[in-house]
């Protein structure tokens, strides 16, 4: 009986070890196999690296300010009687734009003038009486007090009915109307914005890493979408003392003409300015940068050999470090040599080494000066 159950356990022990060897083979094979398992390429556009000379600019947006710009208003009080202008309307220095009533203003001056020609009368009278001693020396001095307030009382009066005739103050192009005929005028209403816009300001700010290379009488170009892509130049004119403790920015202005009156306060512009001297630099499409918070790559096509010794076309990453764009360009200017073809697009799902194949039937947008259809 001891030597059956012997047997019997000796039987059962040769078939577990011999599952056990069988499943370790499994498991050494797929092993094996994993480690020589070769993923298949990836599908990537490419591009071979240029080399291009770039000039050193910078972009920035800029907000169009008028050189002069007011909204003209009621000095007095009073009811609106003329109406001279037009929204819109383009008008020069000391064109009429309102008129407010001033019959009131015109009867008291008519009074104030009788006032003074009757006090005129009385010093040129007294002055001849003095000078022969028949008034005395005060009778004189009132008469002469009399006739100068008269006469300050006219151009008072005077002066109150020009400022009740509205003018534009500089050459300008006005614009929506906010009064009406006859309607009662606070002073201090408004009556109508005016802007001068030829010349005209663009304002924009500069990081103050970069402010040291604006300099006042530098040129820069101006240009905005809702232009159709046109440019007007224009010159740096001044620069703010103080430095903005919000933006770390320094405020910059500068002045360009503005014939056809296109560009408008308000405006939101492109600036386009130089900061240094032309540079030779490598461009790539700004979707061929691997941005990073340790750094931007690039991944690089070359010939590469994998465990068993046979040449692939694999990918390298390699670190660069860029400086500025234009349009769908990125400027490289070190870690890529020009000739060196660099992948375009589909660098989120490569690594290292990766087996690559190339298909640039459809590529990305690679223009300095790109016009979206849609713009």
């Amino acid at each position: 009986m001891v030597r059956r159950m012997l047997l019997m356990l000796a039987v059962v022990a040769a078939v577990i070890a011999g599952l056990g060897f069988m499943k370790y083979r499994q498991v050494e094979t797929a092993v094996h196999a994993a480690a020589s398992f070769q993923p298949p390429p990836e599908a990537v556009t490419s591009i071979v690296a240029k080399q291009e000379h770039w000039p050193a600019t910078m972009g920035v947006i800029g907000t169009m300010e008028a050189v002069q710009g007011v909204t003209v208003s009621a000095d007095l009080p009073g009811i609106v009687a003329k109406i001279n202008f037009e929204s819109g309307q383009f008008v020069n220095k000391g064109d009429v734009l309102v008129e407010l009533d001033t019959r009131q203003e015109v009867s008291q001056l008519a009074a104030l003038e009788a006032q003074r020609d009757l006090a005129q009368i009385n010093y040129d009278r007294s002055q001849e009486l003095a000078k022969q001693g028949v008034i005395s020396r005060q009778d004189y001095d009132r008469s002469t007090a009399d006739h100068k307030q008269t006469e300050a009382n006219v151009a008072e009066t005077r002066a109150t009915i020009e400022r009740k005739t509205i003018r534009a103050p500089f050459s300008g192009v006005l614009g929506i109307r906010k009064v009406n005929l006859g309607q009662y005028l606070a002073a201090g209403a408004a009556i109508v914005p005016l802007q001068s816009l030829n010349p005209i300001y663009v304002d924009f700010g500069v990081p103050q890493q970069e402010s040291a290379k604006v300099r006042v009488g530098g040129t820069l170009q101006v240009a905005s979408e809702d232009l159709g892509g046109r440019q007007y130049n224009g010159r740096v004119t001044a620069l703010d003392s103080v430095v903005d403790q919000t933006t770390r920015n320094i405020q910059v202005q500068a002045t360009l003409p503005n014939p056809d009156g296109k560009l408008k306060p308000g405006m939101f512009v492109q600036v386009q300015f130089g900061v240094g001297a032309s540079r030779d630099v490598v461009t790539l499409p700004a979707s061929a940068i691997s941005y990073a918070p340790y750094g931007d790559s690039v991944f690089i096509i070359t010939d590469m050999k994998d465990p068993k010794g046979q040449t692939y076309r694999g990918v390298r990453q390699q670190f660069v470090k860029v400086d500025g764009s234009r349009g769908d360009q990125v400027a490289v200017v070190s870690g890529v040599n020009p000739g060196d073809e660099v992948v375009t697009s589909g660098v989120f799902k490569l690594r290292n080494g990766a087996a690559v194949t190339v298909n640039n039937k459809v590529q990305p947008e690679n223009n300095p000066a790109p016009k979206p259809a849609d713009s």
